[in-house]
C-alpha cells in the first residue's frame, strides 16, 4: 500500500498550474492526503472532486472561506470518515477561545477507518511569527491531537500525517541556530513530537533515514528558498509502533512542485 501527504498550499492553484492529476499518474498512490486546501468541494471541478478509481473526502472550516482545509482521497472506501476532535476531547481541550478562532472548527483533521487502520489527516495550527499562538499548540491541540490518536489506538493501528507545522531536530532545517527559538522549532512545539515519539509512533522518515541532512519538505516561496534548499521539514508520516513491521519505506518527493511542500509518501505491506 502507498500512501501520500501533501500541503498544496490551496488545491486550486495546484489543480490551475497541472499538479493536481499528475500526481495520481505518476505516483500511482492507493491513499492521498492533502493539506491546506483552501477550498470546499464544490469548488473543485467535480471530476476532480470525484478523480476516477477514488473516493474522495473532504473537510473545510466553517466560517473562513479560503483558508486551511485537508481532504483523503482513497481507492477503497473506508469503513467510515469523520471530521475533527471527537467531543469528549472538545469538552476537556476546549479551543474556543482562541483569539484567532476555534482552530477545532477549521477543517484540520479529517479521520478514515479502514479494516486493519485508521489514517488521521492534519494541517496542525501555525504559532504565528511571534509565537501568539503557542499556548495554543502547547497546552491544547498538541495534546488533544495525541490523546485522539492513542484513543483511535485502542481499537486498530493508527497512521497519521500531514503538516504538523514544526521541524523535530536541528537536522530537520538548514539554519537551526539562526531558528531556534522562532515559529516552528521552539522547545514548545517540538515537546509535541517528543510526546508523540515517546506514545509509540514511529517518525517513519527518520526510520529509515535517521542521518540523512539536506532533506526538507517545505521552502519559503518569497526568498526563492526551493532554489537553495534552504528549508524545514515540518511534513511527516507517523506509524503505530504496531505496523513498524509492516512498514517497507518512507520517502520525500522532493523533485515535484506545484506547492512551497513537497509530498511526501510512505508504502506498506498490508
Amino acid at each position: 500500500m502507498k500512501i501520500i501527504s501533501w500541503n498544496t498550499n490551496g488545491i486550486r492553484a495546484t489543480i490551475k498550474q497541472g499538479f493536481f492529476e499528475p500526481l495520481f499518474e505518476k505516483y500511482k498512490p492507493d491513499i492521498v492526503c492533502f493539506q491546506e486546501t483552501k477550498s470546499t468541494p464544490d469548488q473543485i471541478p467535480e471530476h476532480l472532486r470525484n478523480y476516477s478509481g477514488y473516493f474522495s473526502y473532504f473537510s473545510h472550516p466553517e466560517l473562513k472561506k479560503g483558508y486551511s482545509g485537508v481532504a483523503i482521497y482513497s481507492k477503497e472506501k473506508p469503513l467510515s470518515v469523520t471530521e475533527g476532535f471527537p467531543a469528549a476531547i472538545l469538552k476537556k481541550y476546549d479551543m474556543s477561545t482562541d483569539p484567532y478562532g476555534d482552530p477545532s472548527r477549521e477543517g484540520r483533521i479529517i479521520t478514515a477507518e479502514f479494516e486493519k487502520f485508521y489514517i488521521v489527516n492534519v494541517y496542525t495550527p501555525n504559532s504565528k511569527r511571534d509565537l501568539s499562538r503557542i499556548p495554543l499548540r502547547h497546552e491544547k491541540w498538541d495534546p488533544a491531537f495525541l490523546e485522539m490518536c492513542k484513543t483511535l489506538e485502542k481499537k486498530k493501528p493508527v497512521i497519521f500525517c500531514g503538516d504538523l507545522n514544526v521541524a523535530h531536530e536541528a537536522i530537520d532545517l538548514a539554519r537551526p541556530k539562526e531558528s531556534e527559538g522562532s515559529h516552528g522549532f521552539t522547545k514548545e512545539e517540538r515537546a509535541g513530537i517528543d510526546a508523540i515519539i515517546k506514545a509509540g509512533y514511529i517518525d517513519s522518515f527518520r526510520h529509515f533515514h535517521p542521518d540523512d541532512t539536506g532533506v526538507y519538505t517545505y521552502w519559503d516561496q518569497l526568498s526563492r528558498a526551493r532554489d537553495r534548499n534552504v528549508g524545514w521539514r515540518i511534513d511527516y508520516f507517523f506509524v503505530s509502533n504496531k505496523l513498524r513491521e509492516q512498514l517497507i519505506s518512507a520517502s520525500i518527493l522532493s523533485d515535484y512542485y506545484g506547492s512551497d511542500h513537497c509530498p511526501i509518501e510512505i508504502k506498506l505491506n498490508l
